[in-house]
């Protein structure tokens, strides 16, 4: 099990998922949430927000500071190389 964080401050747990793969597109989501609001001036805005995926144990395994950039459509913060299935990036 994994779990995902939103690490600003204060931090917070966002959710869990079985497996990296399903975290690391949970965390793809947070990020295009995290974009759409900032498109629309929603909700609290930052210049940057921080994830972690941690193990069972609650170790870090993987870090992302996101940046929003409102002036073009958001890109997946996954590339297809962390998806590990050949998938293209949606």
């Amino acid at each position: 099990m994994f779990e995902i964080w939103e690490t600003g401050e204060p931090p917070r747990r966002i959710t869990e998922a079985g497996s990296l793969e399903v975290a690391l597109e949970k965390v793809d989501t947070m990020c295009r949430l995290r974009h759409d609001q900032a498109v629309a001036h929603v909700g609290r805005t930052s210049e940057h927000y921080r994830f972690e995926i941690r193990d069972p144990l609650g170790r870090a395994l993987a870090r992302l500071t996101y940046a929003p950039d409102t002036t073009r459509e958001y890109q997946s913060v996954v590339v297809e190389e962390l998806r590990g299935d050949g998938r293209s990036p949606s």
